[in-house]
């Protein structure tokens, strides 16, 4: 394999602004918090930041209606304050990824004010109207289509009716959202994150989706017309040629309803460089924690990427609970270790989102305390996504370092004893074991760009995998239970020289030995031929 490039062996960590840091002490995170916290990105050794939404935005989905692509909301600052975070993530020696979304705009934005102005105006075909609707639905619920009294048409939206999708098939509306792309690479921009672009082609027919079986009325169609349409591909490669015009630029896709093999077909080098790989979110409901949920998906994602479709693996991001409260009750932080130990010695790019260095736990609020407009609608069956989104825990002040006012959304609780400041101070906390696992990947090459291996043990509750590159090899084992256990390594493991790296004494391990791991503990080793 060739020298990898930056985001095949880099850790990109999501920034939600938001959330992150606030500097101008009005309670809403903004730039320039975002670029006063950079150096705690490269003492964790963060490679890139990818930030969610900043533009101008009504905040219906807060932030994902976007009502101007090319500014910044006056609530994060300014251009000038972007082009200062971007010079000093560089500085730094990181790269800065931006979210882009082009299926939709608000109902705000300047292109849409003039599409629904009257049926003859010249951008009335840059979003999707129509004289009657068919059964497409929303995701936020309810049916796609919302009826438009001062011209009598429909438009589509896949998402609110405050995010009318734009039509692509419209060259005037292709050459203005690609404009936009030019417009962030032109000021620095090392990549994007594209939010779910395969809903960026319908149906031109605008046929009827088939039915299914499914919880949701949104599941009980095979969305098979507003959807993964083919003419979807030649855009992505138009993207990527103008991507590879600018060096070592990036482009991962948010693959709505993705699989893993939906989501590899969208990689290639001409098409998108990654999708974002949602193997261990798909369950909004149940998300086991065992050795066998995990390794079937691991499995499964194996089968389809490549080393020429390269992976990506996610634990947590601003839409799915975070991965420390999924899956612990307590604060006890050893099954977060684990779910971090996967995100960074599996095969891809980790994408690490905010605060999970730290294991912030998913905030519980009143009904009274909901900001999202999907919890509002659909409480209590769907609470929304702001406890996964609460303020950014630095300190153990009441505001816990987020700011200096009251949040937007409230501080965890726990954040006296659980935040930076204070996990800084003890070297056995979770932000010591992020630190040294993410140096491990920078110090091993088998855990960045080794094959991988599923070790099969007897121990129904130990997960052991070897990643191996040239002469490298290293053996990670996690034990899922309450109890301690040993694990013989077999015949093909049998070597001499196996050093531990982290759970065990860093004495080369006797042939065929036998590894103890404590309750929820983790195992590392490495050894070379």
């Amino acid at each position: 394999m060739e020298k990898p490039v930056w985001w095949q062996d880099g850790i990109i960590y999501q920034v939600y602004p938001r959330s992150f840091s606030d500097s101008n002490r009005d309670g809403i995170g903004d730039l320039p918090g975002v670029t006063e916290r950079l150096d705690h990105l490269v003492w964790l050794g963060i490679d890139a930041i990818w930030l969610s939404p900043f533009y101008p935005s009504p905040d219906v989905d807060f932030g994902y209606d976007i009502s101007d692509h090319t500014q910044v909301d006056e609530r994060f600052g300014t251009l000038q304050d972007f082009d200062q975070l971007v010079d000093q993530a560089h500085q730094r020696g990181l790269r800065v990824m931006l979210d882009l979304v082009l299926n939709h705009t608000s109902d705000q934005h300047t292109w849409f004010k003039e599409s629904r102005s009257n049926r003859i105006n010249a951008k009335r075909d840059w979003y999707i109207w129509r004289d009657d609707k068919n059964n497409w639905l929303s995701e936020a619920g309810g049916s796609g289509w919302t009826f438009d009294p001062h011209t009598g048409q429909y438009y589509y939206h896949s998402y609110m009716p405050e995010q009318p999708d734009v039509n692509w098939r419209n060259p005037e509306v292709r050459e203005a959202q690609l404009q936009v792309v030019r417009f962030w690479l032109e000021r620095g921009v090392d990549g994007f994150r594209l939010d779910v672009f395969n809903l960026c082609f319908k149906d031109a027919e605008f046929r009827d989706n088939p039915g299914k079986i499914g919880l949701r009325p949104f599941d009980r169609f095979k969305h098979i017309y507003d959807s993964d349409r083919p003419e979807m591909m030649p855009l992505l490669k138009e993207l990527r040629a103008l991507l590879d015009r600018y060096p070592d630029t990036y482009a991962v896709g948010e693959t709505f309803m993705p699989t893993s093999e939906k989501s590899a077909s969208f990689v290639g080098k001409e098409l998108l460089h990654a999708t974002l790989s949602f193997d261990f979110l798909q369950n909004r409901i149940n998300f086991p924690w065992n050795p066998k949920w995990l390794m079937e998906r691991i499995m499964n994602r194996e089968k389809f990427f490549s080393r020429e479709k390269w992976p990506t693996t996610v634990m947590s991001n601003h839409d799915f609970p975070r991965a420390a409260g999924r899956y612990s009750r307590t604060e006890d932080d050893s099954q977060a270790m684990q779910a971090m130990t996967l995100l960074l010695t599996l095969r891809g790019t980790p994408y690490l989102y905010y605060g999970e260095e730290i294991g912030m736990r998913n905030l519980r609020l009143r009904r009274d305390q909901i900001m999202d407009p999907p919890g509002k609608r659909y409480w209590p069956i769907y609470k929304g996504r702001d406890g996964y989104r609460s303020p950014m825990q630095w300190d153990d002040t009441t505001y816990s370092g987020f700011s200096e006012s009251k949040p937007w959304l409230p501080v965890h609780p726990d954040h006296v004893g659980r935040n930076v400041r204070e996990q800084k101070e003890n070297p056995d906390s979770l932000l010591h074991f992020t630190r040294k696992l993410i140096r491990l990947r920078k110090e091993y090459p088998a855990i960045t760009l080794g094959d991988f291996k599923p070790i099969y043990v007897p121990q129904r509750q130990v997960m052991t995998y070897v990643r191996k590159h040239e002469e490298q090899k290293v053996l990670v084992a996690m034990n899922f239970s309450r109890q301690k256990t040993r694990v013989l390594l077999g015949p093909e493991l049998s070597i001499k020289n196996w050093r531990a790296l982290h759970g065990g004494t860093e004495e080369p391990a006797n042939k065929q030995d036998l590894f103890e791991i404590p309750a929820n503990g983790i195992l590392i080793l490495v050894a070379e031929d």
